[in-house]
């Protein structure tokens, strides 16, 4: 009797200890860059806080699960301002966070992959789009949860297609992204059999069109500009930098859609977006931060949510043993989209649904009805793995 009651108290003690004891702490950097930049639309602005207030909603459900598991999480952010050394930056919250969740231009995200390359740091980027990070620059270290420019061309060639759209007005603007995304939407077209019938090229001179005169400037300036085109379905507008793309719909020459950088555009996730429980996850993001979600915060929050699963499902807060996880067969995270969402494992970028908006609504959703593929229908966008020239190092 004696030895049962001290077996009991022994046992009790034991679990008092575990109740008392420490969760393990997780720490998860966000390195981004100081600023915004402006829109043309002053309705779409976007906050200070984009991209990491997704984070920061990411890890409040990390932790929702993490207290069962004896694990906590927290989120340390830096923000880089101009001239500062971006490095240095990633350094210093490498030393206490095993994960960093990178907003950077493609060349700082590179820079800092291969400081913290031997530190086994694992970067998530969610904001470059830029193909080669996936391809002659990929990096073992790096994992991508947003998209690339192909996946998003092929997203909106896809429906184009099936809509029967198949002749394409293409518009390019004069600055580097606008031509990357160009050459991407020309893949798509070649990919998919649609027809680039003409291409255009907008200038960008300067000037702000932010005036009283500016209305009337554009309503004259469009329709001349597209006049004379030969006869095409729908304007596909390549306008990364945001200089003309949203003047285009209803100032066409020719009654035409307008599709690409204005119009309907391909995102990885809008404010509209409802389905498959989506609703849950915006109201509690508006009830965080008083704004709607945008594609960067959800970017983020994916990164963040893929760490917080694969620490749940190996139970571990070890770096290596979650990257193990992450980059093996087993793993997949739930993003309401539809589908679990998968990582390419001979390029890092994670698998997922675009979605196609039309600044109220969600039109469609890619991969379209009818495009299908061997292993994953997902991998009808973007680059796939014979066409791939990642190699992990």
């Amino acid at each position: 009797m004696i030895r049962w009651l001290a077996g009991l108290i022994g046992l009790g003690l034991a679990a008092t200890s575990a109740l008392a004891a420490e969760p393990a702490l997780i720490g998860v950097g966000y390195l981004g860059v100081a600023g915004t930049r402006s829109t043309l639309s002053l309705v779409e602005q976007p906050a200070e806080n984009d991209g990491v207030a997704g984070a920061r909603l990411a890890i409040e459900d990390n932790n929702t699960t993490g207290k069962f598991l004896g694990q906590r999480f927290a989120l340390e952010e830096r923000r880089i301002k101009e001239g500062e050394d971006v490095v240095q930056a990633a350094t210093a919250l490498a030393e206490k966070n095993g994960f960093i969740i990178a907003d950077l231009p493609a060349d700082a995200l590179l820079k800092v992959s291969d400081a913290l390359r031997d530190r086994g740091t694992l970067l998530f980027n969610a904001g470059a789009i830029d193909e080669r990070l996936r391809e002659a620059d990929c990096r073992a270290n790096v994992i991508h949860t947003a998209p690339t420019r192909a996946m998003l061309a092929d997203a909106l060639g896809q429906y184009l297609v099936w809509k029967k759209w198949s002749r394409w007005l293409l518009v390019v603007g004069s600055h580097d992204e606008d031509k990357l995304f160009a050459d991407a939407l020309r893949r798509t077209a070649t990919r998919f059999g649609a027809k680039i019938v003409q291409e255009k090229t907008f200038e960008d001179k300067g000037g702000a069109r932010r005036t009283d005169s500016g209305v009337t400037l554009i309503q004259r300036q469009m329709p001349v500009f597209t006049q004379g085109a030969p006869a095409y379905d729908v304007l596909v507008a390549a306008d990364e930098s945001e200089v003309f793309g949203a003047y285009l719909p209803y100032r066409t020459w020719d009654p035409r859609p307008v599709a690409g950088s204005a119009g309907l555009v391909p995102r990885s996730w809008d404010a509209s977006q409802d389905q498959w429980g989506a609703i849950q996850v915006q109201n509690r993001f508006v009830k965080l931060n008083a704004r709607r979600m945008t594609a960067l915060d959800m970017q983020a929050w994916t990164a963040a949510r893929m760490i917080g699963e694969a620490t749940s499902r190996t139970n571990s807060g070890d770096v290596k043993k979650v990257t193990d996880f992450i980059k093996g067969p087993d793993f997949s995270v739930a993003a309401f989209k539809g589908t679990r969402l998968t990582l390419r494992d001979w390029n890092l970028q994670l698998r997922q649904p675009i979605l196609l908006v039309d600044g109220r609504m969600v039109v469609s959703v890619s991969p379209q009805e009818g495009f299908l593929h061997q292993v994953s229908d997902l991998d009808t966008l973007g680059y796939d793995r014979p066409e791939s020239k990642c190699k992990l190092k």
